[in-house]
């Protein structure tokens, strides 16, 4: 694709959708796990965010990969590596689970999908945790496989998804809670869906099992998505941010911990869970974070594309940096991410936002996902 920008390797994996989405007009790709993510289409970000809210899109996810464990040993490998109490879990339920280091840094933070007591997927931002997965299994003599099995997750999201999906798949689906995930039968097969996404607006996630069905799943939802004004799409950056959606990579990385990150409602620190990093995160919490994971509310009209973090100052003080940032068309201001030092996290802070363009753009400290 000359339009990506990027020079297609088989070290860079095309999905069982690739070959649909470049025919709806994909502008470019970003490369999460390995593999394409388309990231424009079309529209402008604007028209895709209005989209989103009002109708229905599809969206290839397979980046979204899956780290399989199976076997006796599963659950307690699954549950070394969280310090989210999984035995909470129940078969046909989604838990979304930090995973740590032996410091208490953030390895990944996917969503776990319970298949049974001793088989789970792990559903992946971007970093390598098959290979982590497999290195702790082989090292501590766990009796349990690790593997990426052939699952490409395709997500149908926005406020007409259910109407769509239920259009489809049968009534049924509409029964399936928030978090949790039941099956659906296409081409002969048996499918996992998800009521999940990687959006606020509502939707499913189909983890399609078999890439060989990528373009009759594709297809069939597309042309039953004509009468809902559906169209191609991706995770849209002012969504997300609005949203507070946090990306690996982005917002965080190992050099950040859970607890600073806002996640401490999903880390069991009294001992009762046993996981690598426990110390780590036990001391954290004692000493008490440095910096917190906070939204900025910042003017000066849209700005440039963050390519690269812009500080965040308090008189000369830097304090921070928006790692992602957006223009509001709701709010009719910028909207941006940022770890925040203590001391200058209070909502409603005053800051100053130095944006790559030359301006000094004043904002204010707010909460996440940004209110309404």
């Amino acid at each position: 694709m000359s339009t990506s920008g990027l020079n297609m390797s088989r070290r860079i994996r095309r999905t069982p959708y690739t070959d649909r989405v470049e025919q709806v007009g994909v502008r470019g790709f970003s490369v999460v796990n390995h593999m394409l993510l388309p990231k424009a289409f079309q529209s402008t970000v604007e028209e895709d965010y209005w989209h989103l809210r009002e109708h229905v899109q599809m969206w290839d996810v397979s980046c979204q990969r899956q780290v399989e464990l199976k076997g006796p040993d599963a659950a307690r490998l699954v549950q070394w590596m969280t310090p989210r109490d999984i035995s909470k879990c129940e078969v046909g339920q989604c838990f979304y689970v930090p995973l740590v280091d032996e410091m208490g840094g953030m390895i990944n933070d996917p969503v776990l999908l319970k298949l049974a007591d001793d088989h789970f997927w792990l559903s992946i931002a971007d970093s390598d945790v098959l290979l982590w997965a497999k290195g702790l299994a082989l090292g501590a003599g766990m009796n349990v496989t690790v593997d990426e099995p052939d699952v490409s997750p395709l997500a149908v999201q926005g406020p007409k998804a259910e109407d769509l999906v239920a259009s489809i798949f049968g009534e049924h689906v509409r029964e399936i809670a928030f978090f949790r995930f039941g099956f659906v039968e296409f081409g002969g097969t048996q499918q996992l869906i998800a009521r999940s996404g990687y959006s606020k607006q509502g939707g499913f996630e189909i983890y399609l099992k078999g890439g060989a069905l990528g373009g009759a799943l594709w297809d069939l939802i597309w042309e039953a998505g004509q009468a809902f004004n559906i169209a191609p799409g991706c995770p849209n950056l002012i969504e997300r941010v609005e949203g507070g959606l946090l990306s690996y990579g982005n917002e965080f990385t190992r050099e950040n911990n859970p607890l600073e990150c806002g996640l401490a409602g999903y880390c069991n620190t009294d001992g009762s869970v046993d996981y690598i990093g426990l110390q780590a995160l036990q001391k954290i919490k004692a000493d008490g974070v440095q910096r917190k994971m906070r939204g900025v509310l910042f003017d000066g009209g849209p700005g440039p594309a963050v390519s690269k973090p812009w500080p965040i100052t308090v008189g000369e003080k830097r304090v921070g940096q928006i790692t992602t940032g957006a223009y509001s068309p709701r709010f009719k201001q910028n909207v941006g991410l940022s770890m925040i030092d203590k001391g200058h996290w209070e909502l409603g802070a005053d800051v100053v936002v130095h944006s790559s363009d030359g301006l000094k753009r004043q904002g204010k400290i707010s909460t996440l996902p940004f209110p309404d």
